[in-house]
């Protein structure tokens, strides 16, 4: 018993010489200047706290847009104290993250696609929202905001969502022929990027029927029937999305929805009276200071700029197509949509062009 009481003396005598609390309490930084006699205060039973916006946050490509996250303490902590702020991003299938920023006080650094491009709005005390610029394709996901002050450390996640369009996409080679990291890059060369299973969802919702089967951002391959029938999962059941589950991601070969989003410049269409062959539709857009439009764009005039023009011409892929927003008797189908004619010869001088030029 002697032994024990002369061991608590003794670390308490530590704990004095040290200027460490003895009542349980722990110590928590604030504005020390490093030699151990800064106001940095000790709180006992104080708990952080995280206060992100909970709805999904929608956005249009180019614009800037703000997360929202605070922080705060129970019961309320009394004076200036210096947290660290880290932003990241989760990856399709959350089994991943990619740092975005991260900040101590004044300093912050931002990383990869986001640099220069992100910091911190702080425009109340204890305000941590990331303000992202620019907002580019990529951009679109879940966002992690973690605050971590001494040994607390509490986060929570923040929705981005871009106002965007889905569409069906296939090569030139013809119908399954993308693994999936051909499938990413087949989008990405289309000014778009490989779409989540919210936004073909969504897309689905507003009446996007197609009975191939296509690559999703998280690795599945999915399809959305809006009219079930027989060689799409059959007549007798509902209709909805259908799902192929995950699949290899390089022996296995379907196609591919995109997402394109707004267009920071015009998609327009020109003609020679002679029409061109490909190799000259290319030139003509050069020439007009432009070039020839890619597929995403030519989708992104058609939702969002209301692109309505009934004939057919190259586009970047080597496939012709044309976008009609008032469906009329010679212009396809009598649903509103972008429509192709495949991939003709690129010899064939049948076709005018469309081109897109940057604002």
């Amino acid at each position: 018993m002697m032994l024990v009481l002369a061991l608590v003396l003794l670390l308490q005598l530590a704990c004095l010489a040290l200027g460490l609390p003895q009542n349980g309490a722990f110590y928590i930084n604030g504005n020390s200047n490093g030699n151990g006699h800064g106001n940095g205060e000790y709180y006992n039973g104080v708990k952080l706290h995280i206060e992100a916006q909970e709805e999904r946050l929608f956005a249009y490509r180019g614009e800037n847009v703000t997360l929202s996250c605070r922080y705060r303490y129970e019961p309320p902590a009394n004076g200036s104290r210096k947290v660290r702020v880290k932003w990241s991003k989760l990856n399709m299938d959350f089994t991943k993250e990619s740092d975005v920023m991260v900040a101590i006080g004044l300093r912050h650094r931002s990383f990869g696609e986001f640099k220069e491009r992100v910091y911190l709005q702080q425009a109340q005390e204890r305000d941590v929202s990331l303000v992202i610029t620019d907002v580019r394709l990529e951009d679109y996901g879940k966002y992690k905001c973690e605050v971590i002050d001494g040994l607390e450390d509490e986060s929570a996640i923040v929705e981005l969502e871009l106002r965007g369009v889905v569409f069906p996409y296939q090569p030139h080679h013809g119908r399954y022929q993308l693994n999936f990291h051909d499938a990413k890059q087949a989008c990405e060369g289309q000014d778009a990027m490989i779409a989540s299973f919210e936004q073909l969802f969504q897309a689905w919702e507003e009446g996007l029927d197609w009975c191939n089967a296509g690559w999703l951002g998280d690795g599945s391959v999915q399809y959305p029937i809006t009219a079930p029938r027989g060689p799409c999962g059959g007549k007798d059941n509902s209709a909805g999305v259908r799902n192929y589950g995950q699949r290899h991601k390089h022996l296995h070969r379907y196609d591919v929805f995109c997402f394109a989003s707004t267009l920071k410049g015009q998609v327009y269409f020109r003609r020679h009276p002679l029409k061109y062959n490909y190799e000259e539709a290319g030139r003509a857009c050069q020439d007009d200071g432009g070039e020839i439009a890619k597929v995403g764009q030519l989708y992104a005039a058609w939702k969002f700029l209301k692109f309505d023009r009934c004939e057919a011409g190259w586009v970047a892929d080597g496939s012709v197509r044309y976008s009609v927003v008032f469906p009329r008797p010679k212009c396809g189908p009598p649903e509103p949509g972008v429509r192709t004619f495949g991939f003709p010869r690129k010899e064939m001088k049948k076709f005018g062009v469309y081109c897109f030029k940057m604002n």
